[in-house]
């Protein structure tokens, strides 16, 4: 499945809800998000129908986000129907890790092939102000739980913050010589309550290279750039949508939690499918693809989009 600028898209990142038990700062407003009524959330089974539809357009890889998907009833019903989809290759959800330690076995038994876990910093006290009410050590907890599960793999995604936790990225950096993790440093984007933040806060992926210039180029996957430390077991990534747009490269579209269909992350453009079924909802996704924009425009401006991140799917 091709979009209008010639690009493969053969990604879906599918949001299964916009509720989360955490409130991290450049995310959520700290009051959260109000509960929506049950209708109007996608119900297990048009999350598998819409991703049954997405895969026999050419979609090969599913990623479940929220909001917190560990916070969806029925989310193991819902990985189990869509590993059972002939053509797709590849099931993997993001996580904030906090309800891993449970979740973990399950999510495996269920057909998750791979997991991301979101962590920003390593001290609890700075855990505790940026989710402003998780704990560090339930995701450490859910990591090692993810590990025992058979999960191999683990990306860990760190969000690159300037006064926050641009001096702690050398521990990061250490966990890759001890693991066989891969820690992404992601660029922060100027969208929902960050917005208006300090330019001091933006700090690009070239501040990694720049302070570690003993980390070693290798062979990139998808978007991240990807280095290695002499010696390590685990692999670092460098993910720029500001500094070095990978706009030409993306080969993703998003449906959000109530149902909508967007193109791009910063893109106010959205298609519903909810209420289509078989060749029209297929006729929908081809449609909002080829509306995928070329790029977007966040060095001229903040997101275009209206939404937080926890309301499209991170």
């Amino acid at each position: 499945m091709r979009d209008g600028c010639g690009r493969t898209i053969d990604y879906l990142r599918l949001s299964v809800t916009d509720l989360c038990n955490y409130r991290c700062r450049y995310c959520m407003p700290a009051e959260g998000v109000a509960k929506r009524c049950h209708g109007d959330i996608l119900s297990v089974e048009e999350c598998v129908e819409i991703g049954a539809a997405a895969v026999r357009c050419g979609v090969r890889k599913i990623r479940l986000t929220g909001g917190e998907p560990l916070v969806r009833r029925g989310l193991l019903d819902i990985c189990r129907g869509l590993r059972t989809l002939p053509g797709l290759e590849e099931l993997c959800l993001t996580t904030n890790g906090s309800l891993l330690a449970q979740m973990a076995a399950p999510l495996r038994k269920a057909g998750t092939d791979r997991l991301n876990v979101s962590l920003d910093t390593l001290r609890p006290d700075r855990f505790a102000a940026m989710t402003r009410r998780g704990r560090l050590e339930d995701t450490l907890a859910g990591i090692r739980a993810a590990e025992d599960a058979g999960f191999k793999n683990l990306k860990l995604d760190t969000v690159l913050i300037g006064g926050f936790n641009d001096d702690e990225t050398g521990d990061f950096l250490n966990l890759t010589v001890e693991h066989p993790w891969e820690v992404r440093f992601i660029e922060l984007m100027p969208m929902g309550p960050c917005a208006e933040w300090e330019r001091s806060c933006f700090l690009p992926g070239e501040y990694i290279l720049k302070k570690h210039p003993a980390l070693r180029r290798i062979e990139s996957k998808g978007v991240a750039r990807r280095y290695r430390l002499p010696g390590a077991k685990g692999t670092v990534g460098l993910i720029s949508p500001l500094s070095r747009d990978f706009c030409g490269q993306c080969r993703r579209v998003r449906v959000t939690a109530d149902g909508k269909l967007k193109g791009c992350l910063h893109s106010r453009e959205e298609i519903p499918l909810r209420g289509l079924h078989g060749a029209e909802l297929e006729t929908a996704i081809r449609s909002g693809v080829l509306q995928k924009p070329l790029r977007h425009y966040l060095t001229d401006r903040p997101s275009d989009t209206p939404r937080t991140m926890n309301q499209i799917g991170g």
